[in-house]
């Protein structure tokens, strides 16, 4: 039986998250960055650990993610806060009302969450944004029981390595995943089956990462972004 099993509490479940240390070259790289440090943040102390997810326990709507940024989510502590993307991404959620505000620069910043969780498939920042595989799959566990604690309907997946990442998760928790497996894609859909204990489809929604690769270039925009965020409300019933 796994240690998570027993586990029914957000809240406990981050602390055991931020605390992970499974993965040793994460744990020396985050450690490192958060040592050395960005001289625009010479003077801040860095979190420099695993990020937990970040939203309400009761949020229907979930944000999937990669993983922090060095220096964004690995030096305040929060999913996609105080970085680029993260710019991108609040300002989104507040254009659609899933925000409390447009920007998102540090814990104790104000900024709310409404109807939805952000969370990430590897907790700890990799060098050069690339987890490995067995990282992915060393940090599966604490994606799948956060799904499990959520009364998930909905879930935006931010680029295609959380796309495949994800879709195992689903799999191993009984939603009927399509075989072959749906390919991600901007703007994809995909509605899985419940499992026996649901009453409710599961809706997947593919979106661009909002990486400053696809925001400068403009392969992606915040009305492409808006777009999608509004499809994930209507579906989860948080329209109006």
């Amino acid at each position: 039986m796994s240690a998570l099993d027993d586990l029914h509490d957000l809240g406990v479940l981050d602390r055991q998250v931020s605390e992970c240390r499974a993965c040793p070259r994460l744990v020396a790289w985050r450690e490192e960055v958060a040592r050395v440090k960005r001289a625009a943040f010479a003077d801040e102390t860095y979190w420099g650990r695993p990020v937990p997810g970040f939203g309400p326990p009761d949020a229907p709507i979930a944000i999937v993610g990669l993983a922090p940024a060095a220096h964004g989510a690995n030096r305040t502590g929060r999913m996609f806060t105080g970085d680029r993307s993260g710019d991108v991404l609040y300002a989104a959620l507040h254009a659609v009302g899933l925000a409390s505000q447009p920007t998102s620069t540090h814990i104790g910043d104000g900024l709310e969450l409404y109807g939805v969780r952000i969370t990430a498939p590897v907790r700890c920042a990799p060098p050069a944004n690339k987890p490995t595989p067995q990282e992915r799959d060393n940090c599966r566990p604490w994606l799948a029981k956060e799904l499990s604690l959520l009364p998930v309907r909905v879930i935006v997946v931010l680029g295609a390595f959380g796309w495949q990442a994800l879709l195992p998760v689903l799999s191993a928790a009984g939603w009927s995943v399509p075989t072959p497996r749906p390919r991600f894609g901007h703007g994809a859909q995909v509605t899985l089956a419940a499992p026996r204990q649901q009453d409710r489809p599961l809706h997947l929604l593919g979106c661009y990462h909002v990486s400053q690769q696809n925001t400068f270039t403009g392969k992606l925009t915040p009305a492409m972004v808006e777009a999608v965020l509004t499809r994930a409300k209507d579906l989860a019933g948080l329209g109006g």
